[in-house]
């Protein structure tokens, strides 16, 4: 990778990041300690960066100086992760139109290899059961080795195995959303079974919401679905890994 197409590659990198991190110019550059002249220069690909200054804008993003820098891979793979209701269904398959891949929902896979419903699967075999599907069912999708848009189970994460693997095979974006926002989605779907005699409901979501987030946040790159719209959430994705 030459220079210019260096400078280009993190400048479309960074407005990503800043875009999906809900950040202006000014913030990012405060943040940062530069000046907000020099974020935008270095976004448009024609301002010269120093290792100190990459070094304080991965700081300001969230990430590293090498993924800013690394050559983007058009052929990669990308999961997205998050609760029911984070937009993984609708974002993924959108996205997938955008780069012409095609979009897996990793659920509908599992459900074609075991014959059953997930609620017939959690009712006959339990959870064990279905996170070994999960596990086989991811591991067949990227064994195929093409580039795809997958919408993984909301708790792939808190399978340490499986979760490995799709940090080291794919690009993992965590769609990003409030305890609200997942909740009003769901509903706005038609499924009221979150709320279905279950007066405690909101304050369970907010719960597995917090346990999670931990896991979630090790995703490649974080895109917060309660600030962006669905267009605006494709673009950042798009931008970092096809830059």
């Amino acid at each position: 990778m030459n220079g210019d197409r260096a400078l280009a590659v993190v400048g479309a990198r960074i407005r990503a990041l800043r875009a999906s991190r809900g950040f202006t110019i000014r913030s990012l550059a405060e943040r940062a300690k530069l000046s907000a002249r020099f974020v935008v220069q270095l976004e448009s690909g024609k301002a010269n960066v120093s290792v100190r200054k990459l070094v304080a804008l991965a700081a300001a993003l969230g990430t590293t100086p090498s993924a800013l820098l690394a050559e983007p891979d058009t052929g990669a793979v990308i999961a997205l992760l998050g609760l029911r209701g984070a937009g993984k269904s609708t974002i993924g398959r959108r996205l997938a139109r955008r780069l012409r891949v095609p979009f897996v929902e990793l659920d509908r896979k599992i459900e074609t290899a075991a014959g059953l419903s997930l609620d017939e699967i959690f009712a006959l075999h339990g959870q064990d059961y279905y996170r070994r599907l999960e596990r086989e069912a991811l591991g067949s999708l990227l064994a195929d080795d093409r580039p795809a848009v997958i919408a993984t189970g909301g708790g792939i994460v808190t399978s340490g195995e499986t979760y490995a693997l799709l940090r080291r095979r794919a690009i993992t974006v965590w769609l990003r959303a409030g305890a609200e926002d997942h909740w009003n989605r769901v509903v706005q779907q038609g499924d009221r079974r979150p709320m279905a005699d279950n007066p405690e409901a909101m304050a369970e979501l907010r719960r597995l919401l917090a346990a999670r987030q931990p896991l979630y946040a090790e995703a490649a790159l974080v895109v917060d679905t309660s600030r962006l719209t669905v267009e605006q959430a494709v673009a950042a994705i798009e931008k970092v890994v096809a830059a």
